[in-house]
């Protein structure tokens, strides 16, 4: 520990890694005893969240759509943009833009309100009564993030291949009927379930490293404000490395939710 810190949890890895074995130790209790606490944070994670990450899936699959167009024109292949469009963003872009959507979000928010609680001796107040800063403070937060962003995911993939349709009808080339089964023809829903599953991991994550983070900082007002971008670069740098571990194991999967085409190629 180092001097400032609240006590509630050590610092470096060793102490990230208490609090996470200790926030899911927590989670059944958590689960039936704060309910409401978990209501309330899948609200302001994913309800209010909802309008920043709808506006960014309309640009990213606008501007996708444009990018992509005028190389694929070169050479003739603009017939198969909203297939490449969408398996770009079903299986990578959408989920890891809205994990990182959340790390600069909640990444900030979970890691500053601990921080402040860590300056105004709250923390210090629940310890001396007891309580487990883990399944009191950091589970509720963790749990509604791991559902709150699968939801944010489906709504920013569909914003993206909404975006890319508004792009492709302001040409005139396509039908919204064509549009969508060209869309999804090389697409099975073992690609896809998989790939926004995988987002309840960012949540977990990036709820337990914020709130970490916000537990570790000093007690001026000044270690407030550099909590919060702590939280926001470590959440950032876990949602990565996350994604690059998780890739190899969801592309071997045999098959088991999947196997069939959502449309007859």
């Amino acid at each position: 520990m180092r001097p400032g810190d609240s006590g509630a949890v050590g610092s470096g890895v060793g102490g990230l890694a208490r609090l996470g074995l200790a926030t899911c130790v927590a989670v059944p209790g958590v689960c039936l005893r704060r309910a409401g606490d978990i209501v309330r944070e899948f609200e302001w994670v994913a309800v209010h969240g909802s309008g920043v990450v709808l506006a960014a899936g309309v640009c990213v699959g606008a501007a996708a759509w444009l990018q992509t167009h005028r190389l694929l024109a070169q050479h003739g292949a603009e017939s198969t943009l909203p297939s490449f469009l969408a398996v770009a963003v079903l299986v990578e872009i959408g989920p890891l833009l809205a994990g990182l959507i959340l790390a600069g979000r909640a990444g900030a928010g979970l890691a500053a309100e601990m921080a402040a609680m860590v300056q105004n001796e709250e923390i210090d107040a629940r310890l001396a009564l007891g309580t487990n800063v883990a399944a009191g403070l950091v589970a509720p937060r963790a749990i509604a993030c791991m559902f709150a962003v699968p939801f944010l995911t489906i709504v920013l993939d569909a914003a993206a291949l909404g975006g890319g349709f508004l792009a492709e009808s302001s040409s005139g080339r396509a039908s919204a009927a064509l549009y969508w089964s060209k869309s999804l023809v090389f697409l099975e829903p073992g690609d896809v379930i998989p790939a926004t599953l995988k987002t309840a991991v960012f949540g977990w994550l990036v709820a337990t490293s914020a709130c970490w983070t916000g537990l570790n900082a000093g007690r001026s007002t000044q270690d407030v404000g550099r909590a919060a971008i702590r939280g926001v670069v470590l959440s950032v740098v876990v949602v990565f490395v996350s994604n690059l571990i998780m890739i190899p194991f969801i592309q071997a999967l045999p098959g088991v939710l999947g196997g069939r085409h959502f449309l007859p190629g």
